[in-house]
């Protein structure tokens, strides 16, 4: 079975969404099945990472995000997909690609859209006020909001939604009792690779070159942009400093608020290593399971595979409570509304618990999160065969 997966926002050396289309399609492919990934890229190409197909489609980037691009000529995948002639097709985009349900029903081909994002979360982030921007006047159906209305138009397109979270279900659950023709909605979270991300990464020497051992460590691995929210990481460690506990800022990560970060760590008086993207993963689990605690800050994440993989490498992690890491974190770390005196009191929290234990607690949350098993529920939603005996 070819199961074709296309996307947007695919970052050109990380990102939740390359990660979880390249961890899905070796799980497709660990059981008997073809993947195929289409992204935007630069130009059109076709090159195989581990084996799999990914094919580039010309697209420009967008500004402010650090590199990701979209598409903005969806007649090109469409064409592509004619040749392609897919068994199955999954599409992780909320923006330009959403017409694709609309290709798959008339090449009577199953869909299913990735609800990787919310679209309230996406406008919340470029201004106060957007996500519950109102339409006026109200339309059909109780639509009273942007995003309600974005919704109505682009889910009934597909065949089955995909939700990695109870967070990141919330805009389409609030249709489906109000609106025909919405798909069924399933939750499948996403996994952690449990072998690349293990506590026996802690590294002693990596520990005295981020910070002396009387300073706690509080590492953000993120994108630095708007949505993200690294400034509250900030002020979160200087509130945590003001109240008498010496800590370090590591920030793992580039984008295009980084220089204005760096800036504002200066001001704050805060100590803080900025390292820029790290494209090594085994360095990035190091640095991971070197760490005290992580922080999560963005207030709109929908699902926060970086906290999964701090979990797995066993350190207990902080999150924003309007976000949906706290349904990932579970009781391995602690939350804080989006605002630097509740992190930093999350923080505090956190770190007065005994090392071993919260290390213990945190990898055994990340257990229960095996990319095995997103892909093994995958392939049951679709009515895909799971060949026995293969799983990892």
């Amino acid at each position: 079975m070819r199961v074709v997966h296309v996307a947007n926002f695919y970052g050109p050396r990380s990102g939740g969404i390359r990660t979880a289309m390249h961890a899905l399609a070796h799980q497709y492919e660990v059981h008997g099945h073809e993947p195929v990934l289409v992204v935007p890229g630069p130009t059109s190409s076709v090159t195989r990472r581990a084996g799999v197909p990914v094919v580039t489609v010309p697209a420009p980037q967008v500004p402010g995000t650090g590199g990701y691009r979209m598409v903005l000529r969806p007649d090109r995948v469409r064409r592509l997909l004619d040749t392609l002639a897919p068994d199955l097709l999954e599409v992780s985009d909320r923006t330009t690609l959403t017409g694709l349900g609309e290709w798959a029903r008339e090449a009577g081909v199953p869909s299913v859209l990735w609800l990787h994002e919310r679209v309230d979360g996406v406008l919340r982030a470029f201004g106060p006020g957007w996500g519950a921007a109102r339409v006026s006047p109200p339309v059909g159906a109780g639509l009273r909001t942007v995003a309600d209305l974005h919704n109505s138009r682009t889910l009934p397109r597909f065949d089955r939604l995909v939700a990695t979270t109870s967070f990141a279900a919330t805009e389409a659950e609030r249709l489906a009792g109000r609106l025909e023709g919405m798909p069924p909605l399933h939750r499948v979270p996403l996994g952690v690779d449990l072998e690349t991300f293990t506590p026996d990464r802690y590294d002693a020497a990596e520990r005295a070159r981020l910070a002396p051992a009387e300073e706690a460590v509080v590492l953000v691995v993120s994108r630095l942009s708007r949505e993200k929210r690294v400034d509250l990481a900030v002020d979160a460690v200087a509130r945590l400093r003001a109240a008498g506990r010496p800590a370090r800022l590591v920030v793992a990560g580039a984008g295009p608020l980084a220089g204005a970060l760096e800036q504002r760590a200066r001001a704050a008086r805060v100590p803080a290593t900025f390292l820029s993207f790290v494209p090594d993963r085994a360095r990035v689990a190091t640095l991971l399971a070197s760490a005290d605690v992580v922080l999560a800050p963005g207030p709109v994440e929908t699902f926060g595979l970086a906290a999964l993989e701090a979990l797995a490498c066993g350190t207990p992690v902080v999150a924003s409570s309007t976000s949906a890491v706290p349904e990932i974190v579970g009781p391995a770390g602690a939350l804080g509304a989006p605002v630097p005196a509740a992190l930093a009191l999350a923080l505090h929290e956190v770190l007065e618990r005994p090392t071993p234990g919260r290390r213990h607690a945190a990898r055994a949350r990340a257990e229960l999160f095996p990319w095995s098993a997103a892909g093994e529920a995958m392939l049951a939603l679709h009515g895909a065969p799971v060949l026995a005996g293969t799983r990892p």
